[in-house]
């Protein structure tokens, strides 16, 4: 593995971990009132795009941020759709 990628992997894992502290709060309290729906859609939307992108590209780091995020944003939403 080469330093850009590496790089591109910290940061991936920086952004995406980001958001587990929102997951586990909308796990734990059922509650996602604050959170917009719209800004979710559109936020898993260009995520899935930055996704497809990286499998293009054969980009690990893109494809590896990308699709974890992509299954936090998912678990929000469903906790959102579930609870309100």
């Amino acid at each position: 593995m080469d330093g850009i990628t590496a790089l591109g992997l910290i940061a991936g894992a920086l952004t995406t971990l980001s958001f587990a502290p929102q997951v586990a709060r909308a796990w734990r309290t059922r509650s996602t009132a604050d959170l917009s729906p719209a800004m979710l859609i559109i936020f898993l939307a260009g995520i899935l795009l930055w996704l497809v992108y990286g499998i293009i590209r054969e980009d690990l780091a893109i494809i590896a941020a990308n699709g974890a995020t992509a299954i936090l944003i998912s678990l929000i939403i469903s906790v959102k759709a579930k609870h309100g």
